[in-house]
């Protein structure tokens, strides 16, 4: 029996202040909603401009508690008014400490939990170290009423060991909400299709589009999704757009039968991996 699941993903150009950002991704939200999509995910640091380009102390004021804080409790109701789930990243402050975090809503409602961005840049116009620490949240996979989902956030998708842990940890589809520009494009149809196949899961990766107020970067978009095989389901172009996908959650089976990767790992051969 086919388990189809609609997906979605918005990208968009940031925008200050929070207010009028989060209205814009709601808007974009209930017009995925209207085209049938139960699982919608939002890009990177979604509640604003990709800050990061530069070092100021202004933007700690967008930080805000989970679940409790206003975004969350904003999109909670508007998971449960549509009967969808959300993966909505924000800037995130947990007793005195500031995260790169990615919640994830249930479509009821319900908070189902948070990702914190495990791998945290420092280059010219991405100085994230200045706002963020390191997650610690491990790498979670959220059981919402559609599909086992994973989260992994921009940067992280550089590094294999934690879109490794998501497959290992049962995903079937994994979002990686991203804000990125330059010379990552040439990777950027590489790295993310390649997690796909080599962990049998769906990928739904978004980008922004656009420059920002907060700095020179050029945000290319191309948000797309893609199977296990790596196989591109659907993409966006370079302008604000709602991707929409339908995933065949009942293909992963034969998926993973037809490319056995999983049977034929060798975990107890991989200790020097962990070793600094």
């Amino acid at each position: 029996m086919t388990e189809t699941v609609r997906c979605a993903l918005i990208q968009t150009t940031g925008i200050t202040p929070r207010d009028e950002m989060m209205a814009q991704q709601t808007i974009l939200i209930r017009n995925a909603a209207a085209q049938g999509a139960q699982i919608i995910g939002l890009q990177e640091l979604a509640t604003g401009p990709y800050f990061c380009q530069n070092e100021s102390d202004e933007w700690f004021d967008l930080a805000e508690s989970v679940p409790d804080g206003p975004t969350t409790s904003e999109m909670m109701a508007l998971a449960a008014e549509l009967e969808v789930a959300l993966v909505v990243p924000l800037f995130e402050e947990d007793d005195n400490f500031f995260y790169n975090t990615a919640v994830v809503i249930d479509a009821d409602g319900t908070f189902l939990g948070r990702y914190r961005k495990t791998h945290i840049p420092y280059a010219k116009t991405y100085r994230e170290k200045y706002y963020f620490k390191p997650g610690n949240t491990g790498f979670p996979v959220f059981s919402t009423r559609f599909a086992k989902i994973g989260v992994y956030i921009c940067y992280d998708r550089h590094f294999p060991e934690g879109a490794r842990a998501l497959g290992k940890n049962g995903a079937e589809i994994v979002f990686i909400p991203s804000a990125t520009g330059g010379r990552s494009k040439q990777y950027w149809h590489i790295e993310q299709r390649g997690h796909a196949i080599a962990n049998g899961y769906f990928v739904a990766t978004s980008n922004r589009v656009g420059k920002e107020s907060t700095g020179p970067n050029e945000f290319y978009g191309h948000s797309y999704f893609c199977d296990p095989y790596g196989r591109i389901l659907s993409e966006a172009g370079e302008e604000e757009e709602v991707l929409i996908a339908d995933i065949d959650l009942s293909s992963l089976r034969a998926t993973h039968v037809d490319m056995p990767f999983w049977r034929d790992r060798r975990p107890e051969t991989y200790d020097d991996l962990t070793a600094k």
